[in-house]
């Protein structure tokens, strides 16, 4: 065959390969978009798994990237390290921007989790007395929602100017005379045993195996916003339409009935969905 022959015939092929579906570079399907996301505790790739199924099928590839605490995936969020993160309620996020003058903000609402009363030596509030040590976590937002909910149990009275996030130093009167004790979160599941009763983190309560029927008092304070888990992305990302929109896609793939599902039926309603029917990425 002659040069021009080969050259015409190739042509021709190329030209068949363009016309099936499937064969052009239009057609193909585009690489998958990376999306990072860091969370604290491995709950969350369950949490997280249905909108990781879903996301998929949108050319989303989100990549559960796991933190052993609370104040690196803020500052690795704001160094762009990940994209997103999706571990802290809004207090927190509001505290850590004062501090470290982050630039990043929450997209999208997930859940919040009850802060519950547990003991292994009494059965119901009424039941504490005098001199009973009852342990709290130490840090200033879980600290200052346990003590809400310490009054929301009668058990003690907060002073009418009581700061929105109180302390003890906020406590005007001990309706039962008991004995508050601070401690790190993640280590009050464990003395248990050495207290008369303790309010433990929820995602703390799911690891050591304890329930919310269990709990002898359930936090009732869950309509206050600021105690809301959220997603947080950074501020100058959402100026990019195109990033804009992929995490606009990542927040409403987790708000659905299949992670609900999760919620309820893996964990025992621990985790409640609030704020789904907000969209802070509007337009």
């Amino acid at each position: 065959m002659k040069l021009k022959g080969i050259i015409a015939s190739i042509l021709s092929l190329a030209t068949i390969a363009l016309a099936i579906p499937g064969c052009s570079s239009e057609n193909n399907p585009a690489e998958a978009t990376t999306v990072k996301i860091g969370v604290v505790g491995s709950i969350y790739e369950d949490l997280w798994q249905p909108a990781q199924e879903s996301l998929k099928e949108q050319g989303i590839d989100l990549q559960i990237v796991q933190f052993s605490d609370y104040v690196t995936p803020n500052n690795a969020l704001n160094s762009g390290d990940i994209d997103l993160n999706a571990f802290q309620h809004i207090i927190y996020l509001n505290k850590e921007i004062e501090q470290y003058n982050y630039n990043i903000q929450n997209i999208g609402f997930t859940f919040i989790i009850p802060l519950n009363l547990y003991s292994r030596k009494i059965s119901s509030v009424s039941e504490l007395k005098d001199g009973d040590i009852v342990a709290i976590p130490d840090d200033v937002t879980n600290g200052g929602r346990a003590i809400k909910v310490l009054a929301a149990a009668g058990v003690i009275t907060l002073k009418a100017d009581a700061d929105f996030n109180p302390t003890l130093e906020d406590i005007e009167k001990y309706n039962t005379a008991i004995e508050i004790k601070e401690l790190k979160a993640n280590t009050i599941p464990s003395v248990l045993d050495d207290v008369t009763a303790a309010i433990v983190n929820g995602n703390y309560a799911l690891d050591f195996g304890l329930k919310t029927e269990e709990a002898i008092y359930k936090d009732s304070v869950l309509d206050e916003e600021n105690y809301w888990n959220i997603i947080a992305a950074r501020t100058e990302d959402l100026k990019d339409p195109a990033k804009a929109e992929t995490y606009k896609k990542v927040v409403e793939a987790f708000q659905t009935e299949a992670t609900e599902k999760v919620f309820n039926e893996k964990f025992g309603g621990y985790f409640i969905k609030v704020g789904w029917d907000q969209d802070l990425i509007a337009g």
